[in-house]
């Protein structure tokens, strides 16, 4: 890495320069590939929609004053349930999804759109969950309702996560040229691979777990292993993200290919540790779930430090932008700014308080800020037309300000002991601090979901001016 970057600083015109110069991280997209990855575009679209108003009433909820408008917590917790799943496990498997199937190319078309009407027809029974009746199960990762309806809708979501992660695996990762290409395909096919072993982490859990267990001690169980294994895979979904991003809004980054592939190899490794773990300790052991909290920990950042420094060599020596790439450079910035804040207060989280969701919060807007600005980069190569790049410059902006003053709150209220997952009179805000921090979430989180809108109309906007011939670039 030392060398990749002083290779950059010496602007000597060396022949390591020249290659970096040459370097485009970027993916040429098979014609027979764009109607799948559209498809999973748009279900992602979808998703945050459901998300953003289920999300609506949690900010309420939690807002002092306004939350006793918000009737009763059994509401809260099901609208909570299903916020989590729209927005992480639907919303970052679709942006996966559109990544693998745009990657995989035209003989895979097929298998990608069957995959697609699988994930849809599971989303579909999500959003009904609620109306099917059944207990809200706060389980870490993956909460549930306890209700056929909502578990069918997970199953055959995951049917259809299975097929495209699989079909995605079929396609070589490097280039017989090590490019910018060759290193994004690895990147994609090592979050594939870690999409893999968290299906299978959830497989072998739902298998091994101690019978007579239920609600909430039996899903803890069920989704803990695959939970921690999916948090490699968004990463490393993000990090394609933002070398992507990076190449179309103009960066050049101080990154060798070969470099980027031996991080993305790196993030990866750790995500082996996860069979040992389940072979050698009982899934229900206090050693499995310290091992996998320890693995997640220990190589879950092990590559964002090297690509984030990257980024931000690449935005020194930036030329002035185009409304086009200064869009692509905020969604960049902000999503970078999120993941990092995110992880740093992770170092504050002291027992169980609104920390914890601070923490996860953070990282988890920085990887859909990410993707967004991925989807607003791909949308005219997918047939959507071109986005207004004015108003997909304020997206991430007004989204990723309400998302840091929502965590900001969080963080604030959680160093008063303000419980997690609770809201209403069950919070007791008992200090002017607390009911100031958590004053500032529910602001905060009303200027995210304003930004989360305005996704969706730069999204609906490139609709209406959809071109029949995908763009280049």
């Amino acid at each position: 890495m030392r060398l990749a970057i002083s290779d950059v600083r010496s602007r000597a015109g060396t022949a390591a320069g020249a290659d970096l110069s040459q370097t485009r991280y970027a993916l040429p997209l098979a014609h027979e590939a764009l109607a799948p990855a559209r498809g999973w575009l748009l279900l992602g679209a979808v998703a945050l929609v459901g998300s953003g108003l289920f999300s609506l009433l949690l900010v309420l909820a939690r807002t002092p004053y306004v939350q006793r408008l918000v009737p009763g917590v059994d509401l809260f917790h099901t609208a909570l349930v299903v916020h989590v799943d729209l927005s992480v496990l639907v919303w970052f498997f679709a942006a996966g999804g559109m990544l693998w199937s745009a990657n995989s190319g035209a003989a895979a078309a097929r298998w990608s759109r069957a995959a697609l009407a699988l994930a849809t027809a599971g989303t579909a029974l999500l959003v009904l969950g609620p109306f099917a009746g059944g207990a809200a199960v706060m389980s870490n990762y993956v909460p549930v309702l306890d209700t056929p309806v909502f578990l069918a809708g997970l199953a055959v979501f995951a049917a259809g996560i299975s097929i495209v992660v699989v079909t995605a695996l079929a396609v070589p990762g490097v280039g017989a040229v090590m490019d910018g290409s060759g290193a994004l395909r690895a990147g994609l096919n090592a979050a594939a691979v870690s999409a893999l072993v968290a299906l299978g982490a959830f497989a072998w859990s739902f298998a091994t777990v101690p019978s007579g267990l239920e609600g909430k001690a039996y899903y803890e169980l069920v989704f803990w292993g695959g939970g921690h294994v999916l948090q490699f895979t968004w990463t490393l979904l993000m990090l394609v993200a933002w070398l992507w991003i990076a190449e179309a809004g103009g960066l050049r980054l101080p990154l060798k290919p070969r470099v980027a592939v031996s991080l993305f190899a790196a993030a990866l490794a750790f995500v082996f540790v996860t069979p040992v773990i389940y072979a050698l300790y009982d899934v229900a052991s206090v050693e499995h779930r310290r091992l996998l909290t320890w693995a997640m920990r220990a190589g879950g950042g092990i590559a964002v430090g090297p690509f984030a420094i990257a980024v931000l060599l690449s935005f020194r020596r930036a030329p002035l932008a185009s409304d086009r790439a200064a869009a692509l450079r905020a969604a960049l910035a902000m999503s970078m700014l999120l993941f990092l804040a995110g992880g740093l207060i992770g170092f504050f989280i002291r027992g169980s308080t609104v920390t914890i969701p601070a923490h996860y919060h953070g990282c988890i807007v920085g990887v859909t800020l990410a993707f967004m600005g991925l989807a607003f980069h791909l949308m005219p190569r997918l047939g959507l037309g071109e986005p207004s790049w004015r108003l997909a410059f304020w997206q991430p902006v007004v989204y990723g300000v309400g998302q840091l003053l929502h965590i900001t709150g969080l963080m604030w209220s959680g160093g008063y002991g303000v419980q997690r997952k609770v809201a209403g009179g069950a919070q007791v805000l008992g200090s002017i601090q607390e009911v100031a921090g958590m004053a500032l979430m529910g602001l905060g989180g009303l200027v995210a979901i304003a930004g989360g809108v305005l996704f969706l109309v730069v999204v609906a906007g490139a609709i209406r001016r959809q071109s029949a011939v995908p763009a280049h670039g």
